[in-house]
């Protein structure tokens, strides 16, 4: 029966993957290549509240460069993409109390994007919702603050990478129509 259910599922597998080579699937480096070159800069400017996690921002950025469209970081004179990213500061709304102490919140990262690309000066601003449950310990709330933070960040980052796809989409639609 075991061999059998796994024949299912390497059968299905392989349909899944059939049907998105012939409907023409691209993956998202492909699009974004139509907004940015190879050669990319990243510089990030941080509120002077939380200087931490500027490091966290541009290695994470470094690394989606590297990842999502295989591009290289390079210094702002061999860069033909620069992209600006300004961490524009955070909100911590309360969600839900027990016992009078906050027991899950919502962080709301404001993110702002500055792209010199191929098109030309693109502006982007992103606000990211992180949702996580607090404990009433505040060595622990402010560890938990932080890693809300990175949290936040990372989805803005996820999201600009999305917006930039969908305009290598849309770049390369254009240039195909006559």
């Amino acid at each position: 029966m075991k061999k059998k259910f796994l024949n299912i599922r390497y059968v299905s597998y392989l349909i899944i993957a059939m049907l998105l080579v012939s409907c023409g699937y691209k993956p998202s480096s492909h699009y974004i290549k139509n907004v940015f070159t190879d050669a990319v800069y990243v510089e990030v400017n941080v509120d002077r509240a939380e200087p931490e996690n500027a490091p966290f921002v541009k290695d994470e950025m470094n690394r989606l460069i590297y990842t999502r469209f295989k591009g290289k970081v390079t210094s702002k004179e061999l860069a033909t993409t620069q992209i600006f990213i300004t961490y524009a500061g955070s909100s911590f709304i309360p969600l839900a109390y027990q016992d009078g102490y906050i027991t899950r919140y919502r962080a709301q990262i404001n993110t702002k994007f500055d792209m010199l690309t191929k098109q030309g000066k693109e502006h982007k601003t992103i606000s990211a919702v992180f949702e996580s449950d607090i404990h009433a310990s505040s060595l622990t709330s402010s560890t938990l603050r932080t890693e809300a933070i990175r949290n936040g960040l990372a989805k803005a980052l996820d999201e600009f990478l999305g917006y930039v796809t969908a305009k290598g989409l849309l770049e390369e639609s254009k240039a195909v129509q006559p």
